[in-house]
């Protein structure tokens, strides 16, 4: 499967642009899958301690309008992150959106931080515990969003279920890029899957982009840059279902 990863600003003056240049290198490249960054297209309300309604209302409005956009990418699936609130809640929510049958809900975010400049847990409810399997075509695959990424033990029920990849929508810092690559590394190798992960990005480095594709070997095929945001690689899902009998997921499923 042809899969792209990219890293993407929110502010309109940038991200019109850029959202032409990933629609021209998705048809380009015939992308089959592309994952967006986490709560991509609107404003990280979370960097704010005290909850607005106004902007909780204005972000949701805006990413729905965005998703109306996703025939522009010519990718068969998008999947990414929304806000969006269900009877009383507000949710982190996983989403796939695929060409003919527009939105389908996915897992919600359960491990939310708070901290400063990080207050997820005051802006959203608690999503889904579980981390399941979900289907793109002939691709399995796990979503594990943001944070996510350090459930460690997420990764073994994924080796078990046999998922082919590991989606994860980020929102993290420059300054922590070494740190969040090498747990997309774990996350691969421990799972037997393909590990893909977009980025947000913007000018103050509070979210500073680098999205991958890395092997369920561990080989990290394609990274994303400021010159170069979008990365387009195929997978070959044979590859992670040879890999669950390999080291060190044999030892686990014994």
């Amino acid at each position: 499967m042809r899969v792209t990863v990219c890293e993407l600003p929110h502010e309109p003056g940038a991200l019109d642009p850029a959202w032409a240049a990933l629609c021209k290198h998705t048809l380009r490249n015939k992308s089959e899958l592309v994952l967006l960054p986490e709560f991509a297209m609107v404003e990280p309300v979370w960097e704010s301690e005290r909850f607005d309604s106004a902007r909780w209302a204005a972000a949701e409005a805006l990413s729905d309008a965005w998703t109306e956009r996703f025939d522009d990418l010519h990718a068969p699936h998008v999947v990414g992150t929304r806000p969006i609130t269900k009877v009383g809640r507000r949710l982190n929510e996983g989403y796939i959106w695929s060409a003919g049958k527009g939105m389908t809900p996915l897992r919600s975010k359960f491990f939310l931080p708070a901290k400063d400049g990080n207050w997820e847990a005051q802006w959203f409810d608690r999503g889904d515990a579980d981390f399941s399997e979900f289907h793109a075509g002939a691709l399995s695959f796990g979503l594990n969003i943001c944070t996510e990424l350090w459930a460690l033990e997420s990764y073994g029920t994924y080796a078990t279920r046999g998922v082919n990849a590991i989606l994860s929508p980020r929102a993290t810092a420059a300054a922590t890029t070494e740190k969040w690559l090498s747990v997309g590394v774990v996350a691969a190798v421990r799972s037997g899957a393909f590990s893909l992960s977009s980025n947000r990005v913007d000018p103050t480095g509070a979210c500073g982009g680098v999205g991958w594709i890395i092997s369920p070997a561990g080989e990290i095929k394609a990274t994303t840059t400021a010159d170069a945001p979008f990365a387009t690689v195929d997978i070959d899902l044979a590859a992670a279902v040879a890999a669950r009998d390999t080291y060190p997921r044999y030892i686990f499923s014994a």
